[in-house]
Formats: structure tokens, C-alpha cells, sequence
């Protein structure tokens, strides 16, 4: 994909005032600082997508105070397209601001054939990280995660493995991603018997998925370690796209993910019922998710996708009201 559109070509100016408005929380008790908001490029910057409109979303965050950028190896499609299509814009726009970025990227699900390329033996994690920093053009990422727990390699192998990546420079933090409690626990402590600094854990928590809840975040508090959540918003249900019925054009219609109708026709009545609450909070639904998961101290930042820079201000917005009143989150607790 070339980046050959000349009504973008004019040479990219960062706002002054980037760093005016944004909420800036600590990572666990690391020296890091994360916005309350961070941008997945899980969808929207493959080489399926418009490169235009990736550029357009990534200017558009970086002025809104956005210096957290979340990639994984497989993210497109295909897979690494993603990082590749993101390594050009960054050339093309960032280059001179890469030490105002905090770019993370990830590996453990499939992403080529045999038995090297997917889970978490140090074989795999190694290579595909060398690969991911040739496709993006950097000399090191931010945060290198183990993206979900390998059930079948040993834990110690693993994060022998983040800590040789840290060690070589390839990575400055490392984090784990959708480890449940008990596991969290023994990869905390193989990183701190390493000195690896463990900083993040990546989530999937919304309103409609709270696991986390119960002894994950717990966890993360007890070893010093921030949370980020993903999918906030369910998928796009804890948005108003589903208020008046299922767009043929939405997830759920072309059944693009996991989110199937039944799904959103189970949950609608809750949908409403939250919209309401939002309402009288002066917000938008999306707005009132991403503010109800912020209210929890443990969580550093909450990642959200945009396929517009219109839907990145607009859920930006969310920061303006992040207080909650007992009585809002005891009817949320009720709806939910």
C-alpha cells in the first residue's frame, strides 16, 4: 500500500495543544503514564482498509493526546498488515515524534504455518517480534505482550523469553494479555524473580463482560501492575448503532466477529435501559461505557478502535464526565 494521496502529502503538523486536554493515569506502579484513552489497530488499518482514512484516524489521535498505539502481530487482514501499513504512516508523519509515542505490539495467536508460528515457545515470540519490527520500521516497541496463555509451553519458557526480548532492546516493558488471575500470579512472579518490568495487562472488560472483576484486577493491584482494557463497548452494543433494530451494515449483521443478533436481541432490553442512564449524563452510550470502566483505579487506560476520526472525537468525549453517582452505578449494577 503507498501512501500517495495528495490531499494528505501536505507535510503533517502535530498540534500544539495535544497535550492540553488528555487524562494521563500511571501504568501499576512503573514509571509510565498512559492516556486514559488508547488507540487498537486490531481493524481499520489492513491492507483491506483505506490507508487515507488509517492516516487521517492517527493524526487525529496523536493531537488528541493519544501516545498509546496498540498492534499486535496479526492484526489486518492479512495478517501483519496492520504493523506494515502503520510502520509507512509513521515514517510518513511520526518520524520526528516516535519518542512522544508508546507503541505496543504482540504475538501468541496464529500467524504462520507449522509449529513456530502461533502460542508461546520463546521460538515464536522472538521471531515474530523481529518480524514485526521490520514491518513497522522500528529498532524496539514500547511493550511487547505474550497475547493469551500457552497451555502447553511452560509459563517459566515464556517469560524467560520476554525477559531475553528486553534484555536484547527489542522491547522496553513487556506485558501479558488475557491471563486469568491464577496465571497472572506465576508469570508476576517469574518476572520480578528476572527483574523483567512487567507493566501492563491487557483485558477484555466491558459492561457486558466483567470477569475481571472478580480477582484479576485484585491481582494486578497486589503486583504492581496497570490493566488496559478491550472491547469496552461489547463489540459495538454498548453503542446506540442497535438501539432501533440491527443495521445491515453492522457487525452483527454480516456477522464479521463473534457478535451474532441473538446476542444484541438478548441484550437490547439492557441496552435501552443503560442509554437512558447515559442520557441523563448528558452522553452518549459509548461515552458512559468507556467513563464506567475508567472509574476503576486498577484500570490505566481503555483501548478503543475508530473507524473515523469523527468516532475517535466523539468517544474522546467520554473523559468529560468520569464521575459517577452512587445511585447511576447502583442502577447500572440493577440493569446489568
Amino acid at each position: 500500500m503507498q501512501i500517495n494521496d495528495k490531499s494528505e502529502n501536505i507535510a503533517y503538523q502535530a498540534s500544539k495543544e495535544r497535550y492540553d486536554s488528555m487524562t494521563y493515569n500511571r501504568s501499576g506502579n512503573s514509571g509510565i503514564l498512559l492516556p486514559a484513552l488508547s488507540l487498537g489497530l486490531w481493524h481499520n488499518f489492513g491492507f483491506v482498509d483505506n490507508i487515507q482514512n488509517a492516516r487521517s484516524v492517527l493524526r487525529t489521535a496523536f493531537d488528541l493526546g493519544i501516545t498509546h498505539l496498540d498492534l499486535a502481530n496479526n492484526y489486518g487482514p492479512p495478517y501483519g498488515s496492520a504493523e506494515e501499513n502503520f510502520g509507512k504512516i509513521l515514517k510518513a508523519d511520526f518520524s520526528a515524534h516516535r519518542d512522544e509515542l508508546f507503541i505496543a505490539t504482540k504475538a501468541g495467536y496464529d500467524m504462520w504455518p507449522g509449529p513456530y508460528g502461533n502460542w508461546g515457545s520463546k521460538k515464536y515470540l522472538v521471531a515474530s517480534l523481529d518480524q514485526s519490527l521490520k514491518r513497522m520500521g522500528l529498532d524496539y516497541v514500547d511493550i511487547f505482550y505474550h497475547h493469551r496463555p500457552d497451555p502447553e509451553t511452560p509459563l517459566e519458557e515464556t517469560m524467560h523469553a520476554l525477559a531475553d526480548i528486553v534484555k536484547q532492546g527489542k522491547a522496553l516493558y513487556v506485558g501479558i494479555s488475557n491471563y486469568k488471575a491464577e496465571e497472572t500470579q506465576k508469570a508476576a512472579k517469574i518476572l520480578k524473580q528476572l527483574n523483567v518490568p512487567f507493566i501492563l495487562h491487557q483485558a477484555r472488560y466491558s459492561m457486558f463482560d466483567r470477569w475481571v472483576e472478580k480477582d484479576l484486577l485484585g491481582t494486578l493491584k497486589n503486583n504492581g501492575v496497570g490493566c488496559i482494557a478491550f472491547s469496552p463497548l461489547a463489540q459495538g452494543m454498548l453503542t446506540d448503532k442497535y438501539l432501533n433494530g440491527i443495521p445491515s451494515s453492522s457487525r452483527a449483521a454480516k456477522s464479521l466477529t463473534h457478535l451474532t443478533i441473538e446476542t444484541v436481541n438478548n441484550n437490547i432490553e439492557k441496552i435501552k435501559l443503560l442509554n437512558e442512564i447515559a442520557q441523563n449524563r448528558n452522553q452518549k452510550l459509548s461515552q458512559m461505557a468507556i467513563a464506567w470502566i475508567l472509574r476503576r483505579q486498577e484500570v490505566t487506560s481503555v483501548l478503543i478502535g475508530s473507524s473515523s476520526p469523527e468516532q475517535l472525537k466523539e468517544n474522546v468525549k467520554a473523559l468529560d464526565n468520569l464521575k459517577f453517582t452512587d445511585e447511576e452505578l447502583n442502577l447500572v449494577n440493577r440493569i446489568l
